[in-house]
């Protein structure tokens, strides 16, 4: 197979690669603008709200695909969507990418029809390929899905109407979507990986315990449910959902995989999610704290860590390489845990400019040394497994 045929050969390949290269963009391009080096588009989307919908609709969206057309073909045993349906998905992205960013030129109807066709046509070429597997994990995945694909129309028709505050509500409906397929995802492959490294040492490790994770996908509904309707309640259910998270979490023992760098760095991811949600409850109660902490503790802490340590796993495991995080790697990972700890500090501490500078450059640079470490391999055709 040759370099150009193989990345096209799995799902993560093109958007691992996209993911890496595009946020590390998104981030100069913004703090670019900050600085006042350029102006971003205008046409009814301020700054910010172009920052978090790419970072999270075109960036998170990416990695999104990538994990679920690896991960749900591998566990149901269908066939992988390889060659034209895989060119074609990542057209759609980059179309998407485009149009949002050329948003002034082509006009809000065409920018937001580009935009919104990446999440149906990712469900739909799913549906066609995994509908007569025996597990059934990818109906799971579509309600999650789904929200996240209506987030992002919904944020379309806010900016058609002008209104910034449905805009602001859409990107949040889109965070809390995200959160589920974090919880969901996270909770198979966390504690799988775990399980067989602590079995290879002759460790004990928990079985997966089912009411527990009806527990933790109902506790994530009911803190998205009260989180978006404003309830008065809605640190109380953070609370909660943290509890279930924290029982789940323990049962896993990450504590025992410190040594291991590719476990560490996804159990740290998880934490992170456990901590985001304490934040969302602190903020009902202590005003230094602010609501918006924990959406940057768990779009930075728990969902970069994971991803750079699953993006690096994966990259591993599906072609051919020993399961051993290089020292570039293991510096990156080190990174986006100081790129956390330094944004919630920004945020409670009301740090200078410094902070945030350091802070979006200590998470764009662990995506930068991904892409020199493992584009390489990403390009080119799998090793033969041993």
């Amino acid at each position: 197979m040759s370099r150009g045929a193989a990345v096209w050969s799995s799902g993560f390949r093109p958007f691992f690669l996209a993911a890496a290269a595009y946020g590390p963009l998104l981030i100069a391009y913004w703090y670019g603008a900050r600085l006042g080096g350029w102006m971003l588009p205008a046409a009814g989307l301020p700054s910010p709200l172009l920052h978090a919908h790419e970072l999270l609709f075109g960036f998170a969206g990416a990695l999104v695909c990538g994990v679920l057309l690896t991960a749900l073909p591998s566990w149901s045993g269908a066939a992988e969507l390889a060659r034209g349906k895989l060119v074609l998905l990542a057209a759609i992205w980059l179309a998407g990418r485009a149009a949002v960013l050329g948003l002034p030129w082509l006009g809000a109807p065409i920018s937001a029809l580009a935009d919104c066709l990446l999440f149906p046509a990712l469900a739909l070429l799913l549906f066609t390929t995994l509908r007569r597997a025996r597990r059934r994990l990818f109906w799971w995945t579509l309600p999650p899905l789904a929200a996240f694909a209506g987030a992002n129309v919904a944020f379309h028709l806010a900016l058609a109407r002008g209104a910034e505050a449905d805009a602001r509500w859409a990107l949040m409906l889109g965070v809390h979507a995200l959160a589920f397929l974090f919880t969901l995802y996270g909770g198979l492959f966390v504690p799988a990986f775990t399980r067989r490294w602590l079995h290879a040492r002759g460790e004990r490790a928990a079985a997966i315990l089912l009411p527990l994770e009806f527990a933790t996908a109902v506790a994530m509904a009911v803190f998205a449910w009260a989180d978006l309707s404003g309830a008065s309640w809605a640190g109380a259910a953070a609370l909660a959902a943290a509890a279930v998270h924290a029982w789940r979490f323990a049962r896993w023992r990450g504590w025992r995989t410190l040594a291991e760098p590719l476990l560490w760095s996804i159990h740290a991811g998880y934490a992170w999610l456990i901590a985001a949600l304490l934040l969302r409850a602190v903020s009902e109660l202590v005003p230094a704290v602010p609501r918006e902490a924990w959406i940057h503790a768990f779009t930075i802490g728990a969902y970069g860590m994971l991803k750079i340590g699953l993006m690096t796993r994966v990259a591993l495991r599906h072609t051919g390489r020993p399961l051993r995080a290089s020292a570039p790697m293991q510096a990156a990972f080190f990174m986006m845990l100081a790129a956390a700890l330094v944004r919630l500090a920004y945020a409670v501490h009301g740090l200078g400019e410094w902070a945030l500078a350091a802070s979006a450059l200590l998470w764009a640079a662990p995506f930068l040394l991904y892409l020199a470490v493992h584009g390489p391999m990403l390009l080119a055709p799998s090793l033969p497994r041993k």
